[in-house]
């Protein structure tokens, strides 16, 4: 399995790539069929958000799902431990999930709800690569490629994004927020085949966002 380590806007020195190498050697253990971890290491210069200036963001590249997990800390090393810890939860969730629909085909009982809910059926796109700053209210184009933009003269930045992607239930929307890690995921419902948004409410409540495909663009 392949460890890549990138450092935006920052260096990254040898002893914690080193460091990183050792405490995601793990990862075989409960995805013996992945293929790459992509590690991406980030530094806000701004002293006012000194207690999170450190963000790691880890992707685990597997033959089907694709399982993240990011942290931020004032201490690169506590922000490894974090996103290092969140990913191996959510590794052992998809692994108890492909055991159940194991189970499920050979006729046995079902898996509990809180398996059911912890894993991907479909790839998510691979990592984005960066590309150059373009106007915010020029969408991009190309998918899995990250552009960004400043908003006017304020110094709020948009950065926009193009995946990939099929129909599939909310169900497995759900599925793939969950092991993304992300409060919310877009996606096209495969039943009624509009664009929808699944997000987490509290404890194991959702909600479900639906456009109408058809509605008639503003003037």
């Amino acid at each position: 399995m392949e460890i890549v380590v990138v450092g935006r806007h920052t260096e990254v020195a040898p002893r914690f790539r080193k460091h990183v190498e050792d405490k995601l050697s793990k990862v075989t253990q409960l995805a013996p069929y992945a293929q790459r971890v992509d590690v991406e290491i980030s530094h806000e210069p701004n002293p006012r958000q000194a207690a999170s200036s450190e963000r790691i963001e880890l992707t685990v590249r597997d033959r089907g799902p694709v399982v993240r997990a990011e942290a931020s800390a004032s201490d690169r090393y506590a922000a490894l431990d974090v996103a290092t810890t969140k990913l191996i939860e959510r590794l052992r969730r998809s692994h108890d999930r492909r055991k159940g629909k194991a189970a499920r085909r050979e006729g046995k009982a079902p898996v509990a709800a809180e398996e059911a809910l912890a894993a991907l059926d479909a790839a998510i796109a691979p990592a984005p690569q960066e590309a150059p700053e373009q106007d915010v209210n020029t969408a991009p184009t190309e998918p899995d490629v990250a552009v960004e933009a400043q908003l006017g003269d304020s110094p709020v930045v948009v950065r926009q994004k193009v995946h990939r992607t099929s129909p599939v239930s909310v169900e497995d929307a759900i599925d793939e927020m969950e092991l993304a890690g992300h409060p919310f995921y877009l996606f096209i419902d495969a039943e009624t085949r509009q664009p929808a948004v699944v997000y987490h409410r509290h404890g194991w409540t959702y909600g479900v966002i639906r456009l109408d495909a058809e509605a008639a663009p503003t003037s």
